[in-house]
């Protein structure tokens, strides 16, 4: 099973890369595919590439959801 996971941009290191952030781990993904993206903003993360742009709040509702699905 694949999961695509909401994480907070946290610096934009040049046009194409960026640095992201969740739950205190940090990597850096490929931002080609969701041009304009600035540091605090929410981005789906799926093997290494930032799909799209979420809007503040309905990342954390996603990252609500899953951390209550972690616990039996």
């Amino acid at each position: 099973m694949c999961l695509a996971v909401p994480m907070v941009v946290t610096e934009v290191i040049d046009g194409d890369t960026a640095t992201v952030t969740l739950d205190g781990v940090s990597t850096q993904v490929s931002i080609a595919l969701t041009p304009g993206v600035q540091p605090g903003d929410f981005v789906i993360v799926h093997v290494g590439f930032a799909l799209e742009v979420l809007d503040a709040d309905a990342a954390r509702q996603t990252l609500e959801l899953m951390a209550r699905s972690d616990t039996p």
